[in-house]
């Protein structure tokens, strides 16, 4: 993936980075998607107490256990102890139960439903796994003294036009509010990533499926544009971040200038051993709900400021006040039961206005589904 990038892979030396982990006790949420497996893989070489791999899917945790399991058969993280866990960030019972009985020194959550079109049709479970899923397992944290949690978010955050922007941009907010509550020594800090080429889902494996049945190759748009990681360097971001964070703060990996996806889906065919748009051609389908010709890494009222490890900046906000906790009085009835608005349960309409109320930028959905 990298030779699609137009750029130099960054190099952190993950040697240094990881010493800090060396006898903690370790969660990862979403241990089995690409971005946590890989957290996951790092985490078992750097010699972690315990290593909880957490998820609610249990294929994709149990794939991860074995393959860890198998790396240290070969001699790798010998002395880690791994620890699968089946569970729900949305019960929020649960998450305090859990939190309390594992003891975790580290959260690294990473877990969250990502695909955006599916999301403009799946808006209350948008809300609420990746909202609300965040917002018990930070205060779960918070009250059973984890020292270091860190969110992975994403440049669609960054003045949200759809669901799952939106649904990340209120994560960040609830991290950040976090600090203003947090223990001595407890630290909640956010990294932000652009694209992951490769990952589970993405524009990657999608045209490289599409080449193998003959085409077409489908594009958004032909101007089209993403800013694009790969999977090591995400992680070694957050893991760096993980590391050398103060609590309250937002990193940002300086990944290169934008690639335009139509030149991707080139580099993909000739890759292939085709010739695009002679062997395999290439459809432009529109941009679809939610969707940018170009992501935004930072707000208006974020500025980058440069730290002491390269290519990674801090992000600072500039901008006023943000009432959390109306917004998320607002959104709670769509995800929870209430006696006094049972009209608002499971209701994407109006969940959707009232994101809207708080995060405008979020576009409306003309033609919602029914259900």
């Amino acid at each position: 993936p990298q030779d699609l990038l137009g750029r130099s892979p960054v190099a952190i030396g993950l040697r240094k980075s990881l010493e800090w982990l060396s006898g903690r006790r370790v969660i990862v949420t979403g241990a089995g998607g690409s971005i946590g497996s890989e957290i996951a893989r790092q985490l078992l070489s750097a010699g972690v107490e315990r290593l909880y791999l957490f998820g609610h899917g249990e294929n994709s945790i149990y794939q991860i256990d074995r393959e860890l399991r198998a790396l240290q058969a070969g001699g790798v993280g010998v002395s880690t102890a791994l620890v699968p866990v089946i569970g729900e960030l949305k019960d929020r019972a649960y998450m305090e139960n859990i939190l309390k009985r594992l003891r975790a020194d580290v959260v690294f959550h990473a877990a969250a439903y990502k695909h955006v079109p599916m999301m403009e049709a799946n808006t209350v479970a948008a809300i609420e796994n990746n909202v609300f899923g965040t917002l018990n397992l930070v205060e779960a944290c918070r009250r059973s003294g984890v020292k270091r949690f860190v969110l992975i978010s994403t440049d669609k955050a960054v003045e949200p036009l759809c669901t799952y922007g939106a649904s990340k941009y209120l994560s960040e907010r609830i991290v950040m509010a976090a600090q203003s509550k947090a223990s001595a020594g407890q630290h909640f800090m956010v990294v932000r990533f652009g694209n992951v080429l490769g990952s589970r889902g993405s524009i990657l494996p999608l045209f490289m499926q599409q080449v193998a049945r003959g085409g077409p190759v489908t594009v958004t748009d032909p101007k089209a544009r993403r800013f694009f990681m790969t999977i090591p360097e995400a992680c070694s971001l957050v893991l760096k971040a993980g590391g050398v964070g103060s609590g309250g703060e937002s990193y940002l990996l300086d990944m290169g200038d934008p690639v335009l996806i139509k030149d991707l889906a080139e580099q993909v065919i000739r890759f292939s051993g085709f010739v695009p748009d002679e062997d395999i051609k290439i459809e432009y389908i529109g941009l679809r709900p939610g969707e940018r010709l170009e992501e935004k890494l930072i707000a208006d009222d974020e500025v980058l400021e440069g730290t002491t490890f390269p290519r990674i900046n801090r992000l600072v906000r500039n901008g006023g006040s943000f009432d959390l906790d109306s917004a998320i009085a607002a959104l709670r009835p769509a995800c929870s039961p209430d006696p006094d608005r049972p009209e608002e349960y499971r209701n994407r309409r109006k969940l959707r206005a009232a994101l809207r109320t708080f995060v405008p930028t979020v576009e409306e959905m003309p033609d919602e589904p029914e259900y």
